[in-house]
This record gives structure tokens, C-alpha cells and sequence, in this order.
């Protein structure tokens, strides 16, 4: 039997908290959910939130890969905040949800292009 911790420092959170948690923009519109997120297996960091944005019922629905640091955490909403519009985010880097996926060094840049962040490639 697996122990489930509870993790209740103000600095510290659970992936299983960040998954499913909403993100909206700065205008206060939902954006998406948080589906994934892609940690440096070395080095422990967190890397990339990927939203799952758009659809109707998973339908058409589309995931967006963002560096973690264009996220901040609003208290208030419970949730992330990131500074964009959807129809910016309809032109991100971004696959469908039932596409096969890999993810690459080109397309990490092409994700830290898009959003004008650090290149975590380099």
C-alpha cells in the first residue's frame, strides 16, 4: 500500500495538484488546464506546463507546451496566470491531443522562440 504525502509548505506543491489546475490570462479568461508537465530529469527543474486549450468534450482540443517561467501562480484564483490572448495562443507550437508526439531540441527551441524565453536547449 502506497503512502500519499501531503505537501504543505507555501513554496512546495504536488505535480498531482499542478496537473488539472486552471490557467488564465491576464484579461481573467480561461484559458486551459495544465495537462503535463516536463521536468529536467536531471537536474529536477520543472521545464514546460503543457495546456490543453481549445475543443469542445476533447474534440479538437489542442496542447500547447509553455516554458514554466511564463507561469506565476495566483493565489486568488487558485490557479496560473500567463500574459496571453487566445488568439496568440491559437498560433503557439502546439499538437493534438490524439497526435503522436515526440518531443525534440528543435521543438523546444521553436516553444522558447514562440514565447521569447530562456533557451533551456542551449
Amino acid at each position: 500500500m502506497t503512502e500519499s504525502v501531503s505537501i504543505t509548505s507555501a513554496t512546495l506543491i504536488s505535480s498531482k495538484k499542478i496537473t488539472g489546475s486552471e490557467v488564465f490570462n491576464l484579461a481573467g479568461e480561461k484559458l486551459g488546464t495544465i495537462e503535463d508537465l516536463l521536468v529536467d530529469k536531471v537536474s529536477g527543474r520543472t521545464i514546460y506546463a503543457v495546456l490543453s486549450f481549445g475543443g469542445f468534450l476533447g474534440v479538437g482540443e489542442r496542447h500547447h507546451p509553455l516554458p514554466w517561467s511564463t507561469l506565476t501562480y495566483d493565489l486568488a484564483k487558485s490557479g496560473y496566470l500567463v500574459d496571453l490572448d487566445k488568439k496568440t495562443l491559437e498560433e503557439a507550437p502546439s499538437y493534438g491531443r490524439n497526435e503522436e508526439f515526440s518531443w525534440t531540441p528543435e521543438y523546444g527551441h521553436k516553444v522558447d522562440s514562440f514565447y521569447k524565453s530562456p533557451n533551456y536547449w542551449n
